[in-house]
């Protein structure tokens, strides 16, 4: 019996490379010729990048300083417009205070030529005198007085005693009359005490009530050598 003849030959592979093979050579040329491409290329360029690179950092310094330039000059800005503003509220503040001055030095002058004209060789002889009586309004609500005391009668003696004085005035539509102790709002309250040679001024506070309306200042003048009573129209000043 023979042997039966095979299905399948075995046939011995030729030497030589495999289509894998040769992929993978052609992809190893391929990433070869990249990188010749990109080291030529950096090889060209490497003088212009260093040049730019060279401009970018002196344009990144003179931002930089010019950046700080600018915020000096922000801050000396700032600065002066502070001082400006100090300049200007002090230049106010003094302007303000001279006027002041001046209204103070013209008071005193005039003061000065009354009294001058008080004791003057000329002037006329009186007693004791309320020369004038004032008032003025508080942000309180109270009123300030000024009164002006005269005498030139007798130049040795010294006038002494106390002042007291009522206003006279409209209260709810009735003539009304309030009384030293009243402005004072409380009772037993002292007359102001004065002692002088030619003259004094006194000056005070007192309480008016709001819907009174006053017109009349009725002075009283009391001490050792006698007295006098003067009545005066209500007048303010500034």
């Amino acid at each position: 019996m023979t042997d039966p003849v095979p299905r399948f030959r075995v046939v011995p592979r030729q030497p030589g490379f495999s289509s894998r093979g040769w992929a993978i050579a052609v992809g190893v040329v391929w990433l070869l010729s990249l990188v010749a491409v990109w080291a030529l290329a950096t090889w060209r360029a490497a003088p212009g990048l260093g040049d730019t690179r060279d401009q970018l950092r002196t344009a990144e310094r003179s931002a930089a300083q010019q950046k700080r330039q600018l915020d000096e000059l922000n801050q000396r800005m700032v600065t002066l417009s502070r001082s400006d503003q100090i300049s200007r509220a002090a230049n106010t503040e003094l302007q303000s205070s001279l006027a002041e001055r001046d209204e103070e030095i013209a008071a005193l002058r005039a003061d000065v030529a009354f009294y001058e004209r008080l004791v003057g060789a000329t002037a006329q002889r009186k007693g004791l005198n309320v020369h004038s009586i004032e008032f003025s309004p508080t942000e309180a609500g109270s009123w300030n007085y000024r009164a002006v005391l005269t005498q030139n009668l007798n130049r040795g003696a010294i006038s002494q005693g106390q002042l007291r004085f009522s206003v006279e005035g409209v209260r709810a539509g009735k003539l009304a009359t309030l009384a030293w102790d009243e402005l004072h709002q409380r009772p037993d309250t002292p007359g102001q005490d004065y002692s002088f040679r030619y003259f004094q001024e006194l000056t005070g506070n007192v309480m008016l009530p709001k819907d009174f309306t006053p017109q009349r200042v009725r002075v009283s003048l009391r001490g050792g050598a006698g007295g006098t009573d003067q009545t005066f129209d209500w007048k303010t000043r500034g």
